[in-house]
C-alpha cells in the first residue's frame, strides 16, 4: 500500500514539471452538460410516470421536486439523511425553505397568485411537519431520489428487444382485463335499466290489475268482451313481467359469474405476481411495484359488487309488492345475496396489502431488518378504494401473532407505539393506514436465551401481522394480512448478516408464514443469485455489475467450471455463514465493497471507471497487451472491509510485459485524499531515485486525465485574515502525493547507507555495487510503500553524497 503524505517540491526544476497540473485542470477535455434526473423523468411512458406520482404526497409534495429539481440534485441526500449528521440536516432545511422564498418571488414578479398561494402553504407544512426534525425530510428526499433512479433504470431496461416483448405481453394482458372489467360494468349498468324497466312494469301491471278487480266489482260498467280483452292484456302483462324478472335474475347471476372468475384471477395471479415482484424491489429488484392498476380493478369489482348489492334490494322490494308461484326472484334472491356476500368478502378480505414493508427511516435500501429501539415505519392499504368504506377499517399491528414457537432461545419483542390506526383516503391516494414511529422491545426471559437457539439473532425470522375489520350497513367483515419476514438485530453490527438472510428468503420463497425458513435453509442457483448481486449494486448506484464482474463473483464462489453453469447451487453457509475476521464469509466481502462504494468510489463507479471485480490472473491477461503505463482499478480480495488497488503494465528492456500492483488502499486512506487524487499525484520512485509515474492510460486506452480530470480536486487559495496586506509568504508549497518504491532498491538504499559509513569505501566500489544490483534486481508484483521516514533518510543521504563527492573531486591532484 502507498503512503500519502507531505513534501515540498524541492526536485530540480526539470524534475519538478512532472508534477504540475493545469489550475483549471481543463485536460483538454470538453465538458459535457447532464440532463438532470427529473427531466429524464418527464421523458418516460405515462406506466413510469404513475409510478413517480406514487413517490409524492403531501409531505413532501411533487411540486418542490418540480421547483428545486437542480437544487435537490445538487446535494448528497444519502449523506444529509444520516441521523448523525442532524445538523446539516438543519442546514439544508432552512436551505430549502429559502430557496421556497426565491420561487415564491419569481411568481410575485410574474404575478402568478395562484402558485404564491401554493408556496406559501407548502413551506407552512413543511415548517410545522419537518421543522422539529429536518432528518426526516432529508430521508424522504433520499428514498425518493433512489426510487426515481430505479424507475429510470426499469424504463431503459424496458428498452432492449426481450423486455419490450414483455412489456407488449403485460400490456396486452391489462387490456384484457380492463375489458373484463368494463364488460362488468357495462352488464351491471345493463340491469341496473332492466330492473328500472321492471319497476315500471310491475307498477303498470299493479295499476292494470286493480283496474281489472274494480270492473269486475262494478258489473254492467263495461261490457263482457271488454273485461276479457283486460284479462288477456293483464295475462300477457304477467307473462312479459315474468319473463322480465327471469332476466333480470339471469343477468345479476351472470354478473356474479363473471365477477367470480375475475375476481379469482386477480386475486390468484395479478395479486399474487405483485407480491413477488414487492419481495423483489424489497432486495433491490427493479421492478415495477405500483398499486394504481390493481387497485383500479378491485375497486371497479368492489363498485360492481355494492351496485349488486342495492339491486338485490331492489328485487327484495319488487318481490314484496307482488309475488307469485315459481317467481323467479323469489327463488333466486337469496342464493343470489349469499353469492354476493361472498364475493364482497372474498375481495375485501384479499385487497388488504402492505404497501410498505418495515423499514427503519435510517435504512431505506434495507427494509425487513429492524434495529431493537429504532424507529421503523410501515403502511398497509385497502385496494378497495370506495368512498362507502373510508374511516369504517380499524386496523392493528401485532409481532408473531399465532406464532406457536417451541425453539429454544426464540425471542419475542413488543410493540412500542401507536399500533391501532383506521384506514382513510387522506394519507394518500387509496385507502390505507400508515404507521411511522413504531419501535421493537424484547421482552426480558429469564436465562440464556439467546445463545442457546439452534438459530444466530440474524437468521432467526419474525413477522407482523395486520388484523382489519370493516363495519358498514349491517355488514362486519374480519380479515388480516401479513408482513413479509423481518430480522430483528440489537447491534448495527448484526445489519449486513440480517440483510443477507432478508435476500435469501425473498430469492427462495414466497411464503410470508415460512418463519423456520433457516432451520434447514435450501441452496440457490448461481443464477438467481448473481442477478440479486447486481441489484445490490443498481440499487445504491447507477451500475449494476455485468456479465464479466459476475463471472469473477461466480469463480469465487463455485470455482471455474461451476460458475458458468447458472444452476450451480450455492449452499446458505457458503454465502454467509460462519468466517472469521482472517477468513471471512463472501457476502460480508460484498458487503465491504458496496460499503466503499458509496462513501469514496460512488462517481467513479457510476461513470465505469473502475472494472471492480477482476481477479489477478484476468488483470494480467488484460493488461500483457496494452501500452506501458495502462492501468486498471479492482478490488481487493483478500480485505474484508473493502478496498481498490490499480495494477498497471510496464515492459522490460526485453519488451516482456510485466504487471504490477499497489497495495490496497482502504476507507481511512481515502478518507485522507480521494482516489482520483491519488491516482493523479502517485509516483514509484524509479532509477537514480527519481519519482515518475507509471499511470497513464484507463483500461483499455483513454488517456488518465481523460479519465479522471473531472475528479481532480482544485487548488484552493489560502488566505491570511489577520495579515491580508502580505501578497506572498516564505513557506514552499506542498502538495499530497503518493509515492511506492521497489523493494529492491530500498535494499540499495540501505546498502549504501552501510557502505558510506565503512571504512575503505570508494565510489568506483559503490558504482560498482550498484550496477551489480541492477543487473540481478527485480520489481515486486506489489509495490511496497515509501515511508516519510525513509524518503527524508533518502534526502539527508543525497545531500550528503553530493557534499562528500566535491569535497572528494576538490581533493584529487590535477593532471
Amino acid at each position: 500500500m502507498s503512503v500519502i503524505w507531505s513534501f515540498p517540491l524541492f526536485l530540480p526544476e526539470k524534475q519538478r514539471t512532472v508534477f504540475s497540473r493545469p489550475a483549471d485542470c481543463s485536460c483538454g477535455v470538453r465538458r459535457i452538460s447532464k440532463m438532470s434526473q427529473w427531466l429524464e423523468l418527464q421523458q418516460l411512458d405515462s406506466t413510469f410516470l404513475e409510478q413517480v406520482d406514487q413517490l409524492y404526497d403531501d409531505n413532501f409534495p411533487m411540486a418542490i421536486r418540480q421547483y428545486l429539481s437542480n437544487w435537490i440534485e445538487s446535494h448528497d441526500w444519502d449523506h444529509v439523511a444520516n441521523v448523525e449528521n442532524e445538523s446539516l440536516a438543519r442546514v439544508r432545511f432552512h436551505d430549502l425553505l429559502t430557496q421556497l422564498d426565491h420561487q415564491h418571488s419569481r411568481f410575485a414578479m410574474e404575478k402568478d397568485f395562484l402558485n404564491q398561494h401554493n408556496i406559501r402553504k407548502i413551506k407552512r407544512n413543511l415548517q410545522t411537519l419537518f421543522g422539529d426534525n429536518p432528518v426526516s425530510m432529508a430521508m424522504i428526499i433520499s428514498k425518493n431520489l433512489t426510487e426515481e433512479r430505479k424507475i429510470l433504470a426499469a424504463a431503459q431496461i424496458s428498452e432492449n428487444p426481450t423486455h419490450n416483448a414483455q412489456s407488449d405481453m403485460m400490456i396486452e394482458k391489462q387490456r384484457e382485463l380492463d375489458s373484463k372489467v368494463k364488460d362488468i360494468k357495462t352488464k351491471v349498468q345493463e340491469t341496473e335499466q332492466n330492473i328500472k324497466n321492471l319497476e315500471d312494469l310491475q307498477d303498470e301491471h299493479d295499476f292494470k290489475s286493480k283496474t281489472l278487480q274494480n270492473h269486475e266489482e262494478l258489473n254492467g260498467t263495461i261490457s263482457r268482451e271488454e273485461l276479457n280483452r283486460e284479462k288477456l292484456y293483464l295475462k300477457a302483462m304477467f307473462v312479459k313481467l315474468n319473463n322480465m324478472r327471469g332476466v333480470v335474475v339471469g343477468q345479476m347471476s351472470e354478473v356474479l359469474n363473471l365477477i367470480e372468475q375475475l375476481e379469482y384471477e386477480l386475486i390468484s395471479v395479478e395479486l399474487s405476481e405483485w407480491k413477488r415482484r414487492q419481495q423483489m424491489s424489497c432486495i433491490g429488484g427493479l421492478t415495477n411495484v405500483c398499486l394504481d392498476q390493481l387497485q383500479n380493478w378491485f375497486t371497479a369489482l368492489g363498485e360492481c359488487l355494492l351496485q349488486v348489492h342495492q339491486q338485490l334490494k331492489k328485487l327484495l322490494e319488487l318481490e314484496q309488492k307482488y309475488s307469485y308461484h315459481q317467481d323467479p326472484i323469489n327463488l333466486s334472491r337469496v342464493s343470489l345475496e349469499d353469492r354476493a356476500a361472498i364475493q364482497l368478502k372474498t375481495l375485501i378480505t384479499n385487497s388488504m396489502v402492505v404497501e410498505r414493508q418495515p423499514c427503519m427511516p435510517t435504512q431505506l435500501q434495507r427494509p425487513l431488518v429492524l434495529k431493537t429501539g429504532v424507529l421503523f415505519t410501515l403502511k398497509v392499504r385497502l385496494l378497495v378504494k370506495l368512498p362507502e368504506f373510508n374511516h369504517t377499517v380499524r386496523v392493528k399491528v401485532h409481532l408473531d401473532k399465532d406464532v406457536t414457537e417451541k425453539r429454544k432461545g426464540f425471542r419475542k419483542f413488543n410493540i412500542l407505539g401507536t399500533s391501532m390506526k383506521v384506514m382513510n383516503m387522506e394519507e394518500s391516494i387509496g385507502m390505507a393506514a400508515e404507521f411511522r414511529h413504531l419501535q421493537l422491545k424484547e421482552q426480558k426471559v429469564a436465562g440464556n436465551r439467546t445463545n442457546e437457539g439452534p438459530l444466530i439473532v440474524t437468521e432467526e425470522l419474525h413477522s407482523f401481522t395486520f388484523e382489519a375489520e370493516l363495519c358498514w350497513s349491517g355488514l362486519i367483515i374480519n380479515f388480516e394480512t401479513s408482513s413479509l419476514p423481518i430480522v430483528v438485530i440489537s447491534n448495527v453490527s448484526q445489519l449486513p448478516c440480517g440483510w443477507a438472510s432478508i435476500m435469501w428468503y425473498n430469492m427462495l420463497t414466497s411464503d410470508p408464514k415460512n418463519l423456520a425458513f433457516f432451520v434447514n435453509p435450501p441452496a440457490v442457483s448461481w443464477g438467481q443469485l448473481s442477478e440479486v448481486l447486481s441489484w445490490q449494486f443498481s440499487s445504491i448506484t447507477k451500475r449494476g455489475l455485468n456479465t464479466e464482474q459476475l463471472n469473477m463473483l461466480g469463480h469465487k464462489l463455485l470455482g471455474p467450471k461451476a460458475s458458468k453453469d447458472p444452476e450451480a447451487q450455492i449452499p446458505w453457509n457458503k454465502f454467509c455463514k460462519g468466517g472469521s475476521e482472517k477468513n471471512f464469509t463472501f457476502w460480508l466481502w460484498i458487503e465491504g465493497v458496496l460499503d466503499l462504494i458509496k462513501r469514496h468510489l460512488l462517481s467513479l463507479w457510476d461513470d465505469g471507471c473502475i472494472m471492480g471485480f477482476v481477479t489477478k490472473e484476468r488483470t494480467k491477461a488484460l493488461l500483457s497487451d496494452k501500452a506501458p503505463g495502462t492501468f486498471l482499478l479492482r478490488f481487493s480480495e483478500s480485505n474484508r472491509d473493502g478496498a481498490i488497488t490499480f495494477s498497471w503494465v510496464e515492459h522490460t528492456p526485453n519488451g516482456e510485459p510485466q504487471v504490477r500492483s499497489v497495495e490496497p488502499y482502504t476507507k481511512k486512506e481515502l478518507s485522507a485524499v480521494s482516489l482520483a487524487d491519488i491516482l493523479r499525484n502517485y509516483r514509484v520512485m524509479a532509477a537514480e531515485n527519481v519519482p515518475e509515474d507509471p499511470l497513464r492510460f484507463l483500461y483499455p486506452s483513454t488517456p488518465k486525465d481523460d479519465a479522471f480530470c473531472k475528479y481532480y480536486s482544485k487548488p484552493t487559495d489560502k488566505h491570511e485574515p489577520m495579515d491580508v496586506d502580505k501578497k506572498s509568504d516564505d513557506y514552499i508549497r506542498t502538495t499530497l502525493i503518493s509515492v511506492s518504491e521497489m523493494e529492491n532498491q530500498r535494499k540499495r538504499l540501505l546498502g549504501s547507507e552501510f557502505l558510506h559509513e565503512s571504512p575503505g569505501w570508494s565510489p568506483q566500489q559503490q558504482v560498482t555495487s550498484n550496477q551489480h544490483e541492477q543487473k540481478t534486481s527485480e520489481y515486486n508484483d506489489i509495490m511496497m510503500p515509501l515511508s516519510p521516514e525513509v524518503y527524508g533518510e533518502l534526502e539527508r543521504m543525497t545531500r550528503d553524497l553530493t557534499g562528500e563527492l566535491g569535497e572528494l573531486c576538490c581533493s584529487l591532484p590535477n593532471e
